[in-house]
């Protein structure tokens, strides 16, 4: 189980400064559980999502285990009148899928060659803006 309060250290504006911002333990859930910021509030969420699934053997293969973080965020979008606000979500999820018997520096393999690939501005900016891919 992960500790009660997440401490992330984030570069928001991606200018080598980055925040301490706190997420506290809000649900409990069998393989999930759920975390809020202090500008959470049901109207506006603020929130990150942690969930498992574990492996179930097949034949002679041990399974699959998965993992996946969600982080969602409301924010207030023009309507398509332009004269209203909509709150709706932004969503960014990350998930693994790693076979039973990898290693771990296998799996730190794949999780350190992901990693530059969101640091990246322009390349993340293109796939999530303009849909390039």
């Amino acid at each position: 189980m992960q500790a009660d309060q997440l401490v992330l250290s984030v570069d928001a504006a991606n200018d080598g400064n980055p925040a301490n911002q706190t997420y506290k333990r809000y649900q409990e859930f069998e393989n999930r559980s759920v975390y809020i910021s202090s500008a959470h509030l049901p109207e506006s969420r603020d929130m990150i999502g942690l969930y498992r699934t574990f492996p179930t053997k097949s034949g002679n293969f041990k399974g699959v285990s998965k993992s996946a973080i969600k982080l969602t965020e409301d924010v207030e979008v023009a309507g398509v009148d332009s004269s209203t606000t909509l709150t709706s979500p932004i969503i960014f999820e990350m998930s693994f899928s790693v076979p039973v018997g990898a290693t771990a520096a296998q799996i730190v393999g794949v999780i350190q060659r992901g990693l530059p690939m969101l640091d990246n501005d322009t390349l993340i900016t293109s796939i999530v803006q303009q849909l390039e891919v």
